[in-house]
């Protein structure tokens, strides 16, 4: 199993989209770009973010091939491989090609809302399947079932490639658990940007964000000062983005980021359904944030 450095913020991608729907590789090329040239330290493709459950197979994997293309080995590429049915992942994970691929981000089950057993059972399949570094994704909001922080240890304990978990519980006593008592080569990571500064100082080694994709340049400064230890610093920029945390998910994600990264002028603010662009309130005041910002619009 390789290594992989998750230290830093990790953005997770979005897919823009033409007015037809179909995906904008330039526009995805030009958000790369953007990425690489802005002190993001890892990518995640095929996240949430990436309105993945829309795409079919042959665009999941033709983002893949463009977006590990374009990197070129520069930052690592975090692979979204997840579902609700374990045989289907683990068959993935056995079959498919991850060349250019530094590990993969694999949410609970969703939908199903297995037990604390069935969870473990589901990562140790998947932690058997692939050599490559597997992150876990709790994110309770979405999947229907927390995965608990002993769950979570005794995955860390068990499986050596299972290097990480993004938790996006909401639960700081839950993740300052998983801190405290996990193994020496497991980490936690921050789901939640809004959370990332105080959870950086119970130890987190950083977040797979959202908000990245608009602002990488700032919110890696904002992680790497908190990982330095230099909170103060660190703590003036997370304020500076506290509103605009509010709006990012008022209309659900990746409506708020797409909706800033259309006042940018990166790329069409089109999702596709059942997801809807971001309500025009919603929209206005984020471009009076992005203004206050002094942030091109």
């Amino acid at each position: 199993m390789a290594d992989i450095n998750l230290k830093g913020m990790g953005v997770a991608l979005v897919t823009p989209f033409t007015n037809d729907e179909s995906v904008d590789y330039d526009a995805l090329g030009r958000l790369v770009d953007y990425q690489l040239q802005n002190g993001t330290d890892y990518l995640v493709v095929l996240g949430t973010t990436a309105e993945t459950p829309t795409l079919t197979e042959d665009e999941k994997k033709q983002i893949t091939d463009f977006v590990v293309s374009k990197v070129r080995g520069r930052i690592p590429v975090v692979l979204g491989v997840g579902g609700n049915c374990t045989r289907s992942v683990v068959e993935k994970l056995k079959t498919d090609s991850f060349r250019g691929i530094d590990a993969i981000l694999s949410v609970v089950p969703y939908y199903n809302k297995p037990s604390q057993e069935g969870i473990y059972q589901h990562y140790k399949a998947v932690a058997g399947a692939t050599r490559l570094p597997v992150i876990l994704y709790n994110v309770p909001g979405r999947t229907g079932v927390n995965m608990t922080a002993d769950t979570t240890l005794r995955i860390a304990r068990e499986f050596k490639n299972v290097v990480a978990v993004k938790e996006a519980s909401g639960n700081i006593t839950q993740m300052d658990d998983i801190i405290k008592n996990k193994p020496a080569n497991f980490n936690v990571i921050s789901g939640d940007d809004g959370i990332t500064f105080p959870l950086i100082t119970l130890g987190a080694i950083g977040v797979i964000s959202v908000i990245g994709n608009a602002f990488p340049r700032e919110f890696s400064r904002m992680t790497r000062l908190a990982l330095s230890g230099d909170y103060a610093s660190a703590r003036v920029i997370h304020h500076s983005f506290t509103e605009l945390f509010d709006l990012l998910f008022v209309d659900g994600n990746p409506a708020g980021v797409k909706s800033m990264l259309n006042a940018m002028g990166y790329l069409e603010n089109k999702l596709r359904l059942p997801l809807v662009p971001t309500r025009i309130t919603t929209f206005e005041k984020i471009r009076t944030v992005l203004n206050d910002l002094n942030i091109r619009c």
